[in-house]
């Protein structure tokens, strides 16, 4: 473990931007919930409908909305922790 620390130098994190990093992370878990949530419920109404085609594309487009999100959110912190 010690050579692995010494390997790649840990940065350590300021106050500020361990805060910062938590808003960021508590802003994309809520757009998350929110894209989640609306599209859930297109998932239903197509599913109701007997769609299949709009069942799937919607399952799709959920799946790449939260992947889209994440990396968003691994970019921006990772602006945080370059911050010197």
């Amino acid at each position: 473990m010690e050579r692995l620390e010494k390997q790649s130098a840990t940065a350590r994190l300021t106050d500020a931007q361990k805060a910062e990093i938590s808003e960021l992370e508590s802003l994309c878990k809520a757009k998350k919930a929110e894209k989640e949530l609306f599209l859930r419920g297109e998932i239903a109404k197509a599913e109701a409908a007997g769609d299949p085609a709009a069942f799937e594309q919607l399952n799709k487009q959920l799946t790449h909305e939260l992947r889209r999100l994440d990396e968003d959110l691994e970019t921006k912190k990772e602006k945080v922790r370059n911050r010197r």
